[in-house]
């Protein structure tokens, strides 16, 4: 049985669960939300809910020896980039402002309160259930620009070293990404020397995180 975590069970996380709960595939799902009301609206069988916040949840229980098979981020911050923070503490890893120089690199910037930025191909708002083709938009049926976690990996700004996680699509509208995918972002982390820019993204949405590893 395919293990799954939803971290955040607003709006996308129930998504994700219906679309991945609806096959006929066995699977158990650990839901993650710091709002009882947000989990309680996830309940059913072969599930387990946990009230706690998304990222201290993965930061205290994630190891590689019971690792499930899929992570699904689907909470207001950069999952990401906040279990490599949380994992690394402040002694060897901290937040760092991006310069404006990025901002003419990346499709529709959008800077984040925390000063992430979110970047996206479409100008508009996706359906929930886009299938995430490979050769054009669902929208717009354009042929599909390149894709945003390549653009993420190349771009350059000077002294920041790029770092991505694909997030892979996993049923209709719902993205997700392997633990294995996160120790590897770790282990880059830690072997970067000074900055680096982390990013998750798909093939059309991203965000991008700036941090500082102290060696």
């Amino acid at each position: 049985m395919k293990e799954i975590w939803i971290i955040g069970t607003g709006h996308f996380g129930l998504h994700a669960l219906r679309k991945l709960s609806n096959n006929h595939e066995k699977k158990h799902f650990v839901l993650v939300d710091p709002l009882r009301e947000n989990l309680h609206q996830g309940r059913g069988p072969n599930r387990t809910l946990e009230q706690s916040d998304g990222a201290d949840f993965l930061n205290q229980h994630l190891r590689s020896e019971n690792a499930p098979d899929w992570i699904i981020p689907a909470l207001p911050v950069h999952l990401a980039a906040e279990w490599c923070l949380l994992r690394l503490g402040a002694n060897q890893l901290c937040r760092v402002s991006l310069p404006h120089e990025i901002l003419p690199l990346l499709p529709n910037p959008i800077q984040g309160d925390s000063g992430d930025i979110y970047v996206s191909h479409a100008t508009f708002r996706c359906p929930d259930d886009c299938a995430e083709p490979r050769n054009i938009c669902t929208v717009t049926r354009a042929p599909r620009k390149q894709n945003m976690f390549e653009l993420l990996e190349n771009t350059d700004l000077p002294s920041f070293e790029s770092l991505v996680i694909r997030s892979h699509q996993l049923g209709p509208g719902v993205g997700g990404y392997r633990p294995e995918q996160l120790f590897t972002l770790l282990n880059q982390v830690i072997n970067a020397k000074g900055r680096v820019l982390v990013s998750t993204a798909c093939r059309c949405h991203g965000v991008v995180t700036g941090l500082e590893h102290f060696n």
